[in-house]
């Protein structure tokens, strides 16, 4: 009952952008990881790395970025029929890479 995972839906392309083109070919780059299978398609994340925990990993894991955000903007859930309400998905404001606006 506890939730211990979090689904990045969308990101935007800064570096190795030929490779996730080479991934995903003919997706236009606002497009290219706009979604959780393009994402995975883009980074060729496999089913092999479900479960696999980022902040212990080697092969997979979260960085933090160098370039300052706009701002974080929270709006309710998307693809649900439960729990729409609860405000628990976090995006950068203003972004064309945000899977579904606000």
């Amino acid at each position: 009952g506890i939730g211990a995972a979090v689904l990045i839906r969308a990101l935007e392309p800064t570096r190795g952008i030929e490779i996730m083109c080479a991934n995903r070919p003919a997706s236009r780059l606002r497009d290219l990881a706009r979604g959780p299978g393009p994402i995975c398609a883009a980074l060729a994340i496999g089913f092999e790395r479900n479960f696999t925990d980022l902040t212990t990993s080697r092969g997979l894991w979260l960085q933090s970025g160098r370039l300052a955000s706009p701002g974080i903007t929270v709006s309710t859930r998307i693809g649900l029929s439960r729990d729409q309400h609860r405000r628990l998905r976090f995006l950068e404001r203003g972004s064309p890479f945000v899977s579904v606006p606000p």
